[in-house]
């Protein structure tokens, strides 16, 4: 059954808007307040710290330059939704993604804002249907990666390098990393209970003060333990 879109929506297209309420912005406040209380009363009941999950569907981070390239000179990245990462959100603006067997992935989403290197996020999945071998990397790091064809309305953007499947990370709060005693960079792994019960290993902590604590899996992983934008998840040092 499709849900109705979660307060964590990353356009994983695993529910849809039964309408867009006025109130929405302020749903999201309560229920980020509410898990936030729950994560530290499960720490002083000594109880395993859990992280919400952020299902990141393919998208696209691009430079200034990529943008004009790609939506004409002047524009301007257009907010469509918050993601639930500080300053984070989903643009308006998709492209389109050309690989090696000319064929597409259409609408792909932009995220804002814009960076200082265009980055390509896929799945696995994606790279067979593109006919590209994608690296598991970090953000950011895309030297010796596939290159592929960004298409916009206005122009095209042939990259000779950007095309990655990013790697499992936690985005982790200073807070929550000195409560449960993870450390920035530090590797573990995590628990996901369920009818499809499994445990993802290799997966990075980044630790910081601009971020909440969310999982981040791409779509892949997602549905192999049939988790949705939302959805807790244990976090286990190794």
């Amino acid at each position: 059954m499709l849900r109705s879109r979660s307060p964590y929506c990353q356009d994983c297209g695993r529910c849809f808007d039964l309408e867009e309420l006025p109130q929405r912005a302020e749903i999201e406040r309560i229920t980020r307040e509410v898990l936030r209380r729950l994560q530290e009363r499960a720490s002083e009941l000594g109880e395993p710290p859990r992280a919400v999950v952020g299902v990141s569907v393919r998208h696209v981070h691009l430079t200034r330059d990529a943008l004009a390239a790609l939506y004409g000179p002047g524009h301007t990245l257009h907010k469509l939704r918050d993601l639930y990462q500080p300053g984070q959100y989903a643009a308006q603006e998709t492209v389109a993604v050309v690989g090696p067997r000319m064929r597409a992935i259409e609408r792909v989403r932009v995220l804002g804002p814009l960076r200082d290197h265009t980055q390509v996020e896929l799945s696995r999945t994606d790279g067979f249907y593109l006919g590209l071998e994608l690296p598991v990397r970090a953000s950011g790091d895309i030297a010796d990666t596939p290159g592929v064809t960004l298409v916009g309305p206005y122009g095209s953007l042939t990259l000779k390098e950007g095309a990655i499947r990013a790697d499992r990370h936690v985005h982790m709060s200073v807070e929550d990393a000195e409560r449960w005693g993870f450390e920035d960079g530090e590797i573990i792994q995590v628990r996901v209970a369920g009818d499809k019960e499994l445990m993802f290993g290799k997966v990075r902590v980044r630790v910081s003060s601009d971020y909440r604590t969310e999982l981040h899996l791409d779509t892949d992983d997602a549905n192999a333990a049939d988790l949705s934008c939302g959805d807790l998840v244990e976090l286990m040092k190794l």
